[in-house]
């Protein structure tokens, strides 16, 4: 009897990413849009240059238009014919280019956190499209684990082991891992090979990978969780009254003194 418990956990798992999928919207949501907040700052900086580049350009054709109009005492139909011909292909120019530059693998490891974060998302992006739409799933996931990622990294310095782990994972592991995949041809991805499809190795690459940047991140996170405690419990302390004392202190036998009956500064 053929033993169907990888089968069962293929099945499983597949179900599982499914589930996920259906939950973010399915494959055309992740079709469009930013996987994170880095992504999506460098497409709004973008919009902003070319919205401010149309609008000089508009201008300068306008300034042309009115001097021509000027100096010629009119510039006839024709003349505004070229005018609206220039406005419309200035618009239709900077509505499509220049769009925001994919990055190289070899740019994404450089900068500090943010951009090092910013440019790995907007080159996940570019390369979804051509993933199985589970690992798109899992580049959406990405994008959201990079930016917590890229907070905990704010103010480390150039030397510091955990940045330099980051950017061999970031900047390394992951763009290898997808570049190894779209090296295979489309045909021969969805066919076994040493017991597994390289769209599965992908899937299994792409889910361990987003598992070691989700344990980097709680590690870099310990510190501040850990400062808050701290503060939680001093302000317990200082604040809380007879009450937190007496959850704080070992019972000895001892009774608390009744704070209460203390008058305040105000009393006195």
């Amino acid at each position: 009897m053929p033993d169907s418990t990888c089968d069962s956990e293929r099945i499983l798992r597949e179900a599982k990413i499914s589930l996920a999928m259906q939950r973010d919207g399915g494959t055309h949501r992740l079709a469009r849009g930013s996987i994170g907040r880095g992504s999506a700052e460098l497409k709004r900086k973008n919009l902003v240059k070319r919205a401010k580049g149309l609008g000089l350009t508009l201008l300068a054709i306008m300034a042309a238009a009115i001097a021509t109009g000027l100096i010629i005492d009119g510039i006839g139909f024709a003349g505004v014919m070229l005018t609206a011909a220039a406005v419309i292909a200035a618009v239709l120019f900077f509505a499509f280019v220049p769009r925001p530059k994919v990055p190289r693998r070899a740019e994404l490891k450089l900068g500090n956190p943010q951009q090092m974060v910013a440019r790995t998302e907007l080159w996940l992006e570019a390369q979804r499209p051509a993933l199985p739409p589970p690992a798109q799933v899992i580049v959406n996931q990405l994008g959201v684990q990079l930016d917590a990622l890229g907070l905990q990294l704010k103010g480390l310095g150039d030397n510091e082991p955990a940045l330099a782990e980051v950017r061999e994972l970031v900047g390394e592991y992951i763009p290898e891992t997808i570049d190894n995949y779209r090296k295979i041809p489309a045909h021969l991805r969805s066919e076994q090979y040493a017991g597994k499809t390289a769209d599965e190795r992908l899937i299994e690459s792409l889910t361990k990978l987003s598992g070691e940047i989700d344990r980097v991140t709680r590690r870099l996170a310990e510190g501040a969780l850990d400062d808050l405690a701290i503060k939680s419990r001093y302000l317990e302390y200082r604040y809380g009254g007879a009450e937190a004392l007496q959850g704080a202190m070992p019972d000895t036998g001892v009774p608390l003194p009744d704070f209460s009956a203390i008058p305040s500064k105000q009393e006195r």
